[in-house]
């Protein structure tokens, strides 16, 4: 059986440093808000269920999108939303190509020295997906062997995780233009981790795929909304954001539009 790795209260007790050492310090990024009546909003348009960018329609749809425009209403200001990904969400928050990464971002510790995070708002395990043929990974056991491909999206909070984790199986890290599921359905690799949201795109539109999910507890990660560290201003209005999307159940009726719930923290 593979090693559980349970990092949230880790996450949490980093999250906590992180909140105190901003406190004392105030930006501009609500002033900027503010006189420019515009919020600009970072997203990853690959996300499935989150932050989602049809390549027939080329419409956003997701979670995310759902609430980046409750953010807008409730500051009562333009939203507009940003192209980023996962290797780019620290530089593009510190150089304010925008004011808010809006993507389901895992709280980890090596983003959270880096920036500064709300309350989490869903979390997710690992899970794997495979296809339906496959015979080399029929179930969780059956990944780390020799001669498995295990694909992870570069910049995803699986890399670093699998890395550590894989001791007989292979790591393919997959980079754009490339695919986990282009990949995985050319057979190239046996199957590629993921989370629950993400998991979602393959199981809801591809038949022949199938999802592998852990037996116990392996690597839960929460997600929050990601700033840039040192407004403490700026953050505290995110961070009430959250708690009140929790409260007035706006974050639970887009997370059940968008198949979620499992996901949700409350």
């Amino acid at each position: 059986m593979w090693k559980n790795f349970s990092p949230l209260a880790a996450t949490m007790a980093v999250a906590c440093s992180v909140l105190l050492g901003s406190a004392a310090q105030a930006g501009p990024v609500l002033d900027r808000v503010q006189k420019s009546a515009t919020v600009h909003v970072c997203i990853w348009p690959d996300y499935y269920g989150i932050t989602y960018r049809s390549p027939r329609t080329q419409q956003l749809t997701g979670l995310d999108i759902d609430l980046s425009a409750a953010l807008g209403s409730d500051l009562r200001v333009r939203v507009e939303l940003v192209d980023s990904s996962f290797p780019t969400l620290v530089q593009d928050l510190n150089r304010d190509r925008c004011d808010i990464a809006m993507f389901a971002v895992g709280m980890l510790p090596q983003r959270m020295a880096q920036l500064a995070f709300s309350q989490p708002y869903l979390q997710s395990d690992i899970y794997a997906v495979t296809t339906r043929s496959n015979r080399a990974v029929r179930e969780w056991d059956d990944i780390d062997q020799p001669g498995v491909q295990v694909a992870v999206q570069a910049g995803t909070f699986m890399e670093p995780v699998m890395a550590q984790a894989l001791k007989r199986a292979t790591l393919v890290i997959v980079k754009p233009p490339a695919t986990r599921e282009r990949e995985l359905e050319a057979g190239r690799v046996d199957v590629f981790m993921t989370d629950y949201p993400y998991s979602r795109r393959l199981l809801d539109n591809a038949d022949w795929a199938r999802l592998v999910a852990p037996p116990t507890p392996f690597h839960v990660v929460p997600y929050g909304y990601a700033v840039k560290q040192g407004d403490a201003e700026w953050l505290a209005v995110v961070d009430e954001f959250v708690a009140r999307i929790k409260r007035d159940g706006r974050l639970a009726a887009a997370a059940r539009a968008h198949g979620l719930t499992p996901a949700l923290v409350r």
